[in-house]
């Protein structure tokens, strides 16, 4: 059975896409701890991120990498954290959060909750920056 995630990629659920290759999609989270809380997945489904192969797992990492430089021209802020966790979804994704402060990246605090037309101006945002 496919993941969410991977139902987000055919389409099949929709998302606040911000940037695609062939390999990889990046997404709004859609519970973001801030502005710009983005996603970033391969497209083949893999569970845990260091199965992946050695250059899968570097791509994956530079497609991020590319994904947070949107980001942070779309919202400035400090530096674009970068966090791998997650064991509700078993596909590997790389969380990159807007940071100022350490604090920003505590997923026990209260995500907050944005309307759609939010969520499309941030992907828009983003999308706008990606290179």
């Amino acid at each position: 059975m496919a993941s969410i995630f991977s139902k987000i990629i055919a389409g099949e659920i929709p998302s606040y896409k911000v940037a695609e290759d062939d390999l990889y999609y990046a997404f709004l989270d859609i519970s973001p701890l801030a502005k710009g809380h983005t996603l970033v997945v391969p497209k083949q489904e893999v569970d845990y991120i260091f199965d992946q192969s050695d250059a899968m797992l570097a791509g994956h990492f530079t497609f991020a990498k590319r994904v947070a430089q949107a980001i942070r021209k779309a919202f400035p802020c400090k530096k674009v954290a970068v966090c791998v966790l997650g064991l509700e979804v078993p596909h590997a994704h790389i969380h990159l959060i807007p940071m100022n402060e350490e604090s920003d990246v505590d997923f026990r605090k209260e995500h907050l909750k944005l309307e759609p037309e939010e969520m499309q101006e941030i992907a828009r945002r983003i999308a706008e920056n990606f290179v």
